[in-house]
């Protein structure tokens, strides 16, 4: 049964690590999953977020050595998403804005003046400045999708110990062109993550 209170949600997330490997998560539902995610916002809704759901034996053998202290994660959870940020994700700009003009989200003549604007200012980026972009944007798409997953009835776990500089080629991507974001893990949790604890807001926060 899915659940729909988001403050159930929202306090009942954890990172769990370790999975009922017997819990597989089917294609449809793993799209929905997806899908749901990359309602997210993104810069000028670029949606630079690319996945590749590992979860395959062969899949998570190649994942395996790059990893480093992750393995229970990818030894016992349905599948091991990775999320990458494509430096080139402009090149999908005017398929989306067509989309937005054909279903009435958008005039066609708002959809020509976003495009030439945005199209030269993503080219003029820096390497720097688009790997921020794609980042901040990717990690976006990444917080939904603990999020919904929670939603799903199922756990995960944000993971950033992995060889950054290896990862897009293993998996047969443009190194220069897709960029790591993180790994999720995703599964049926046998285990309770750990409760912590978070810093007092006035600790962390100015009012001007």
């Amino acid at each position: 049964m899915r659940e729909t209170n988001f403050e159930t949600i929202l306090k009942g997330r954890r990172s769990v690590r370790n999975y009922d490997p017997t819990v597989k998560i089917s294609k449809e539902e793993m799209s929905e999953l997806l899908s749901e995610a990359t309602l997210a916002p993104s810069s000028v809704n670029m949606q630079p977020w690319r996945f590749i759901v590992a979860e395959s034996e062969e899949a998570k053998a190649i994942l395996k050595p790059l990893i480093r202290f992750n393995t229970l994660q990818n030894e016992t959870s349905a599948a091991m998403i990775l999320i990458f940020g494509d430096m080139n994700c402009y090149e999908f700009a005017e398929e989306i804005y067509e989309q937005a003009v054909a279903e009435g989200k958008m005039p066609e003549e708002v959809k020509d003046k976003q495009l030439e604007a945005i199209i030269p200012h993503y080219k003029s980026f820096s390497p720097e400045k688009m790997n921020d972009v794609i980042k901040i944007d990717g990690s976006l798409a990444a917080m939904q999708l603990m999020l919904v997953a929670r939603a799903h009835g199922y756990d995960t776990n944000p993971i950033g110990g992995f060889e950054q500089d290896q990862l897009a080629e293993a998996f047969g991507l443009d190194a220069s062109r897709y960029i790591p974001v993180m790994i999720v893990s995703i599964g049926k949790a046998v285990e309770e993550g750990y409760e912590s604890v978070r810093l007092p807001i006035d600790k962390i926060t100015e009012w001007k």
